[in-house]
């Protein structure tokens, strides 16, 4: 069975920092990318981060030197690590598998499965 079940998400001050786990099966685990996204109200779901498994790695301009993105294939679990977080940082986070794909693409609609996401909220 195919499964993304993230956790860590919560209520933060700015500056904080959170750490989000993505659970994954090893089917989904072993996919070309492992995506990180965030979907604000009103905004539309955008990339934050991926790692390939080939392990490297891409950011968003926005969260580049703040976020760290990893994989721990022992344990089939993704990290996505947040310092710094401001207010324009809240979001419900997703995490998201690419089974087609062995090249970088942060486009949503390449990734075929999805977690149900948590919640990150930065207060000011």
């Amino acid at each position: 069975q195919v499964q993304l079940v993230e956790s860590g998400g919560g209520l933060v001050q700015a500056g904080g920092s959170l750490r989000l786990s993505c659970a994954a099966s090893a089917r989904t685990f072993s996919s070309y990318a492992m995506g990180w996204f965030r979907q604000a109200p009103g905004k539309e779901r955008e990339f934050v981060a991926s790692v390939m498994w080939s392990g490297n790695k891409y950011y968003a301009d926005s969260v580049k030197g703040r976020f760290t993105a990893s994989r721990d294939s022992a344990t089939n679990t993704v990290y996505l690590q947040m310092h710094s977080l401001t207010p324009e940082d809240t979001a419900v986070y997703y995490c998201a598998a690419d089974t087609q794909r062995p090249w970088y693409d942060p486009r949503p609609s390449t990734y075929d499965y999805w977690g149900q996401g948590t919640q990150v909220t930065v207060s000011s």
